[in-house]
């Protein structure tokens, strides 16, 4: 089985993609398209050589080797944004596609703790609700869902999925991973110093009005994903 799992940035993607991981079961893959986008955008984001260097940068090549696997589960990390307009979608198909989705005020004050500026590109929301429409019976899963029961979204998860809850999901040991991506070192530092799921957030953050706009925009996007979202279960 093939779990294809979208995202966007500022998301528990990774936190999520640890606590598949640390399954007996599972292989896990960060970002599989992630070298055949910054090749095609020719951004500049940290350790972008490296990132090159290590990974396939067709992206017509990838799907292929993601169907190369040994385990009875494939946990792929999928960040939207990825997806440029030339890059293949048809191998989605082939994969169980599940959305995580976040709160758009919550996503844009995670950008600005880091003074970084989002735009709607950034953000992926449009880019989110058409991989979510091409998708097949996709699943959608609220991160805010995952903080506050972990073990009930969790469990949820994997019976829509259909395979079993592993109490190995709910923790993980602290540091780098063998599945890290090439870009981790400058990323995934406080990811790396946790050991499972952070605490439930509290209220929305205030940000500046003048991301209203924006924020606005991706509201009816979430609006319409968290419709379709997982219930987690309750003891």
């Amino acid at each position: 089985m093939r779990i294809a799992v979208w995202s966007g940035p500022r998301n528990l993607s990774t936190a999520l993609m640890y606590s598949f991981g640390n399954r007996a079961d599972v292989t896990a893959v960060d970002e599989p398209f992630y070298g055949a986008f910054l090749k095609e955008s020719g951004l500049d984001h940290p350790l972008a050589a490296e990132t090159m260097a290590a990974m396939e940068c067709d992206p017509g090549r990838v799907p292929a080797q993601l169907r190369d696997y040994s385990t009875p589960i494939q946990y792929e990390k999928h960040m939207a944004h990825h997806m440029l307009p030339r890059f293949p979608l048809a191998w989605m198909a082939e994969a169980q596609n599940v959305f995580l989705i976040r709160h758009p005020v919550r996503v844009v004050a995670s950008y600005l703790q880091k003074r970084e500026a989002p735009t709607a590109v950034d953000l992926g929301f449009a880019l989110f609700d058409a991989l979510f429409q091409r998708a097949h019976a996709p699943i959608v899963i609220d991160s805010a869902d995952i903080r506050e029961n972990p073990r009930g979204s969790l469990t949820a998860l994997c019976a829509a999925l259909g395979v079993g809850f592993d109490a190995a999901m709910l923790s993980w040991p602290a540091g780098p991973k063998p599945f890290d991506g090439p870009w981790a070192p400058h990323w995934y530092d406080t990811v790396h110093a946790s050991t499972g799921f952070g605490p439930a957030e509290g209220p929305l953050p205030q940000i500046p009005p003048d991301y209203a706009g924006m924020v606005t925009d991706a509201l009816a996007v979430y609006g319409r994903l968290k419709a379709h979202a997982l219930r987690p279960v309750t003891a």
